[in-house]
């Protein structure tokens, strides 16, 4: 078996799994970038989210001034294409983390490209809230947070965990994306050592590595989403 994988992807044998060009370099490259930028994109998209929900017309803070800012924003952070994103934000890059390249000044293009996708999916699920609910917990005194946190957040979890998995699912995407114009990762890999060197056996690797990451978290999405709508 062994000798059968050497014979038959010998440059992915020969790029090994440590060192800069190796298997694991790129898989612990690309899991960082998603982590990490899942994580901030997350928190500013989940404010957003909540924030063009809350201050809607029929929201539970009505505001128009503040609505119209979350909605532009969320709409034209959507509307930029993300390899385009990559480039308008190499100088943001530069300055906060002192490089234009490499895995840690991807984080912030791949924040801010996630961020305005999970609003949109954030205001969708909250939105469906049954109204009655939120009335009813105002009837006993709760406040904006609470309403928040217990009513918005708390109902509608399941369907967060679900939109959730999609926006990490789509993340790993933009990481092979920004990896291929030089954040590193299984995206440069692929392209790099791959693509642009006719190795097939590369490419075919970094994509097959990619595919088990997505549904590894599909899978977990769809086990925690379940397990939450079934308490």
């Amino acid at each position: 078996m062994i000798a059968w994988f050497n014979h038959t992807f010998p440059n992915v044998v020969y790029l090994g799994w440590g060192g800069d060009t190796g298997w694991g370099t790129a898989i612990s490259q690309t899991l960082y970038m998603t982590f990490f930028s899942a994580l901030i994109g997350g928190l500013i998209g989940l404010i957003f989210g909540i924030g063009v929900v809350v201050t809607a017309e029929d929201g539970i803070a009505p505001n128009r001034i503040l609505f119209w800012i979350f909605d532009k924003i969320i709409s034209i952070g959507r509307a930029i294409p993300f390899i385009i994103l990559l480039a308008v934000l190499a100088p943001l890059s530069k300055l906060l983390v002192g490089t234009q390249i490499g895995t840690t000044a991807a984080l912030i293009p791949l924040s801010l490209g996630v961020a305005p996708f999970y609003a949109r999916q954030v205001q969708a699920s909250l939105e469906s809230v049954d109204y009655g609910k939120i009335e009813a917990a105002q009837t006993v005194g709760a406040d904006f947070i609470d309403i928040v946190f217990t009513v918005y957040l708390r109902e509608e979890l399941a369907n967060l965990i679900r939109v959730t998995t999609v926006t990490i699912i789509s993340l790993i995407g933009l990481t092979a994306m920004a990896g291929a114009v030089g954040a590193g990762g299984l995206g440069n890999t692929a392209i790099s050592y791959g693509y642009n060197r006719f190795f097939n056996d590369v490419t075919w690797m970094a994509t097959l590595l990619i595919l088990i990451f997505v549904l590894l978290v599909q899978f977990i999405g769809d086990f925690l989403a379940k397990k939450v709508s079934h308490r």
